[in-house]
């Protein structure tokens, strides 16, 4: 006579005990796993040093395996003769193992608008769920398993890329990927200066690039250097242009260039005479005005 097949789930490296219960009828008792006898009666026959009899009394004849792997997984069989019948007790043992990524990119940087693939393979019984996120403030998950594709990758997805394994058999584990992306210069701030004759001027430029940009300063078409009262300062991705004991030739329009090796951006920057910053940003945003408004009346016209 054969029970049904029960299951005993264990994780990799833990301690397995197999039930089989018996009564004082019996005559002759075995463990067999894959028509391998392990023990027979109390005589062990398998070699192997993790395996061991568990009897409590006259009625429990278990078998436990310590430091479980993964080849012990399989179907075990405990067989059990009296002078009336012979029945089986079938036991089917899991060997569950955490998940575990074994290969990940490494850090990589790229140039903004490639096509970027990241890899994250891991191993694990049952087989482990792969996610995705970048570690911005949101740090939503990312549409990803094994690999993660970024088309035309921009600034905005740089950062630090977390691969998640998990099978719920232990903590997840976790890696991590650096992505680094190089964009041209694009001049973000810059800071006019309304000095009197005499005073010092101010000018200031910051500017966003990957790699760190380098700032050229122009007045006119001249490239401006330090000496002669010209003092020219560059803090990382900012720079400013001191202009000392300002005098009437040194109003008016400077040019702060950015470059690196994508690209460069320069932007206006002025050297305004006391009350006349107003009325120039005026002129300025009247000129805007009337641009938008003559090209309006041209759409309008053609019918575009």
């Amino acid at each position: 006579m054969q029970r049904p097949t029960d299951n005993v789930t264990v994780r990799q490296g833990d301690t397995a005990i197999i039930r089989c219960y018996v009564d004082d009828k019996v005559s002759r008792v075995a463990w067999l796993n894959r028509s391998n006898i392990i023990f027979a009666g109390r005589d062990k026959w398998s070699l192997d040093p993790r395996v061991e009899l568990v009897t409590k009394g006259q009625l429990e004849y278990s078998l436990r395996i310590q430091k479980v792997d993964v080849y012990d997984e399989g179907q075990y069989t405990c067989s059990i003769q009296t002078k009336e019948l012979s029945r089986t007790s079938q036991v089917f043992l899991i060997v569950q193992v955490p998940a575990n990524i074994y290969k990940v990119s490494e850090d990589i940087t790229i140039n903004e608008g490639s096509n970027v693939t990241l890899t994250c393979l891991a191993s694990g019984r049952p087989d482990p769920m792969i996610t995705w996120r970048l570690l911005n403030p949101s740090a939503e998950p990312l549409d990803g398993e094994e690999y993660l594709d970024i088309s035309g990758i921009t600034r905005t997805q740089a950062g630090r890329y977390e691969c998640k394994a998990s099978n719920d058999v232990a903590s997840p584990d976790v890696k991590y990927v650096n992505v680094i992306v190089n964009y041209a210069p694009f001049i973000k701030d810059t800071k006019s200066s309304d000095p009197q004759v005499g005073r010092m001027g101010v000018l200031q430029c910051e500017a966003s690039a990957i790699p760190k940009p380098e700032f050229k300063w122009y007045r006119d078409d001249k490239r401006l250097s330090n000496g002669q009262g010209i003092s020219i300062q560059m803090m990382g991705s900012r720079t400013l242009l001191l202009v000392s004991n300002v005098t009437e030739e040194d109003y008016g329009n400077y040019t702060c260039v950015a470059t690196n090796r994508l690209g460069i951006h320069n932007a206006s920057v002025f050297l305004y005479r006391p009350g006349t910053a107003n009325n120039i940003s005026g002129a300025v945003a009247v000129s805007q005005s009337l641009w938008l408004l003559l090209g309006s009346l041209t759409c309008l016209l053609l019918k575009c």
